[in-house]
């Protein structure tokens, strides 16, 4: 039994982060994990710009309300669930990704949870796990199904390395080149068919 497990920004919908640093005008923040592979140093970078600029989880949710998914993104999705099942795997958080899964029809979603201050503020972060996506294609696997992952980050790779075919799907020339055991994929129609063969 198969189950396919995506990533979310970078390969459904554009990245949160950096549609938020061009909006406010801070560079700094369209740093990702397509530049940084250790995520909790990424995230404690991206909380202490916050905290600088007095901005909270308001300011990003306007954000997201404007964020569409990607040429074709829903389409995609709704192909690919009338095939088999799809999970989103995802070190985003709970509170930015709702708005996003609506768009998208409800799909399945595995993310992390922001802690909120009272004032807005977002003090900090918890992880589903330690490695959220490589843990959660494991368990997956560990009650008998067949994974198959894509995503486009260095925080991807686990999950596409473990799973029973993995691909890359419009990522950096610097991950492909790194990752040349990785096929890798520039149109939801070539992700498709390949997710197909794979199953």
């Amino acid at each position: 039994m198969n189950v396919v497990c995506l990533d979310l920004e970078g390969v459904l919908v554009p990245e949160i982060w950096v549609t938020f640093a061009q909006e406010r005008g801070i560079p700094e923040l369209k740093r990702t994990t397509r530049d940084e592979p250790d995520y909790d140093k990424l995230m404690q970078y991206r909380l202490d710009i916050l905290r600088s600029h007095n901005l909270g989880i308001d300011e990003i949710s306007r954000t997201i309300s404007r964020i569409e998914p990607m040429e074709g993104a829903k389409e995609f999705l709704d192909s690919l669930r009338s095939m088999t099942q799809v999970i989103i795997l995802s070190d985003t958080f709970d509170a930015f990704a709702a708005p996003l899964m609506k768009k998208l029809g409800w799909p399945t979603i595995f993310c992390n949870t922001l802690d909120i201050g009272a004032d807005g503020m977002i003090n900090g972060y918890r992880m589903r796990s330690q490695n959220t996506k490589y843990d959660a294609v494991k368990a997956l696997q560990s009650i008998g199904f067949d994974t198959i992952a894509s995503g486009d980050s260095y925080n991807d790779l686990a999950m596409i390395r473990a799973s029973k075919a993995g691909f890359l799907f419009r990522t950096t020339e610097e991950i492909r080149a790194k990752c040349p055991d990785v096929p890798a994929c520039e149109t939801y129609d070539e992700l498709l068919t390949a997710i197909r063969a794979a199953m």
